[in-house]
């Protein structure tokens, strides 16, 4: 049994040793043939793709060849026609060639005909002159007397006869003459008022919001009052709510805030919620519609006084003048007035009536901005209207309708004119409203040139100013001290009935959305 394992185990071992290498040597040999039909492979592909990109390379060749051959046919067949336009252009040049040569032509036969009739004009003349000669000297033989001793007795005669009568026709001429200048400009002047007459109504400084019943009052004040007080914060307007029964009196010199604050409370009124937050928001629409509404009025003032290509700027500070007054008179009105009477003088006058209506309309265009530029209305009005490039005759009757400077037409005399008309109507100006608007701009005016002040209004007729002030800049002592500076300010440089209250009011707010 022992034996027949080792027999088995040593032919295992000459099996293993005889078939390994030939196992090895075959798979060489298989491993060799592989790679060998591999290399075949990739030299057929190799060629394959040779043969291909040579005949890709043909075909890209004449494709390019018949582009090529393409673009010169349609090259040549556009200098063609070009050549074709060129020589039609020739034939015509030598058209107009041959036209002007005959009018050369015939302008020199007309130049030899004209010098020809001058020539025997010329010879006409001489001969005229010497018979006219002739005739002098036979004269003065007859008369003993030579041409210029005649001359001057026969003045001297005519000089006498005609004295008396040059200085009487002169006297009566002047005279007349200055008859008839007042008489018609008296007559120009009433058309023009008696045509442009209108009703007109003073501009005061409150404002009456009807109030559907008694009850809204107190939703109006709100709890504490902080309903009323956030109105008026906002739109500077003093809120009068007393025993006038369904009504609340809004108070405030500036009529542009005046309008802002009736527009809002009446929205309010319509909607019926009120509360701070709502009232801002009513206010900010407002805004928005007052905005509107001054384009509106620019618009419909060009349309009334016939004025057109206006800057949309200078459109809205035309609109703007509505809530402007000047001695109580609404400057919107009175700048429409002014260029209607202008035009009408203009027109009876015989002179131009587009300069003087369009000078009429914006003669006061700088009351618009007066209240935020230095300067007088007529030096901000003249730098508005050359920033915009407006004509040179406009701005000089702009500029001299108070006489600041020379007029240079006669539309910048009229101007002038229907200004003085305009403003001197019975009725027209309150001089004491004026006085008293300057006052509480001045109050505002000190008010905001302190630092830290965000916004500041007059209110109560004067009697009281608000401060609203940035919070992150003034705190709560720095208010009691900013309220002391300007009250102190105020004292020096105003002069004022009774006492004005000075409020500084400091607000901090938390903003956040969810989202």
């Amino acid at each position: 049994m022992d034996n027949q394992i080792i027999v088995a185990i040593i032919t295992f071992l000459i099996s293993a040793a005889i078939f390994i290498p030939v196992g090895m040597i075959l798979r060489k040999k298989i491993a060799e043939s592989k790679i060998q039909s591999a290399e075949n492979e990739a030299n057929r592909v190799l060629e394959n793709a040779k043969i291909e990109a040579e005949n890709k390379k043909k075909e890209e060749i004449f494709k390019a060849k018949e582009e090529i051959l393409q673009n010169r046919n349609e090259l040549d067949k556009e200098i063609k026609e070009r050549r074709g336009e060129i020589a039609l252009q020739e034939k015509r040049i030598i058209q107009k060639e041959e036209s002007l040569e005959k009018k050369s032509e015939m302008i020199e036969r007309k130049e030899k005909d004209v010098e020809r009739k001058y020539d025997e004009a010329e010879k006409t003349k001489l001969e005229l002159d010497n018979v006219i000669s002739k005739q002098m000297e036979e004269l003065q033989r007859i008369s003993g007397l030579s041409k210029e001793e005649a001359k001057k007795q026969i003045l001297q005669e005519l000089d006498k006869q005609i004295s008396n009568e040059k200085a009487t026709l002169i006297k009566d001429l002047d005279a007349k003459a200055r008859e008839e200048a007042t008489k018609n400009a008296q007559e120009i002047v009433s058309y023009a008022i008696q045509k442009c007459a209108a009703d007109h109504t003073s501009e005061t400084t409150v404002s009456v919001v009807a109030l559907p019943s008694d009850d809204m009052k107190g939703r109006i004040i709100g709890r504490e009052g902080r309903n009323i007080k956030a109105l008026e914060t906002l739109t500077g307007i003093d809120l009068i709510i007393d025993d006038t029964p369904e009504a609340v009196i809004l108070s405030g010199f500036d009529p542009l805030r005046r309008e802002v604050a009736k527009r809002a409370l009446e929205k309010l009124i319509d909607d019926g919620r009120i509360h701070p937050a709502k009232i801002e928001e009513m206010v900010e629409k407002a805004k928005e519609e007052v905005e509107a509404s001054i384009k509106a009025e620019g618009e419909r003032a060009m349309l009334e006084t016939g004025v057109n290509n206006l800057h949309p700027d200078i459109v809205k500070l035309i609109g703007k003048l509505k809530y402007r007054t000047s001695y109580g008179q609404n400057v919107l009105n009175h700048s429409i007035e002014v260029s209607n009477l202008a035009r009408i003088m203009a027109e009876e006058i015989g002179i131009d009536p587009k300069i003087a209506r369009r000078a009429g309309l914006l003669h006061d265009i700088g009351k618009a901005l007066d209240h935020d530029m230095e300067g007088t209305h007529v030096e901000i009005g003249v730098e508005i209207l050359k920033k915009y490039k407006e004509n040179e005759l406009i701005i000089n009757a702009v500029e001299a309708h108070h006489g600041d400077v020379e007029p240079r037409t006669l539309e910048a005399v009229l101007v002038q004119a229907a200004d003085a008309i305009s403003a001197s109507r019975p009725g027209a100006r309150r001089e004491t409203l004026e006085a008293y608007i300057k006052r509480l701009e001045k109050l505002e005016e000190i008010a905001d040139s302190f630092e830290g002040v965000e916004k500041s209004f007059a209110i109560q007729a004067g009697r009281e100013v608000r401060l609203i002030v940035k919070p992150e800049k003034i705190n709560d002592n720095q208010m009691i001290l900013m309220a002391r500076d300007v009250a102190k300010k105020v004292e020096d440089e105003m002069e004022y009935p009774g006492q004005i209250k000075i409020n500084v009011i400091r607000e901090t707010r938390a903003i956040e959305y969810a989202k």
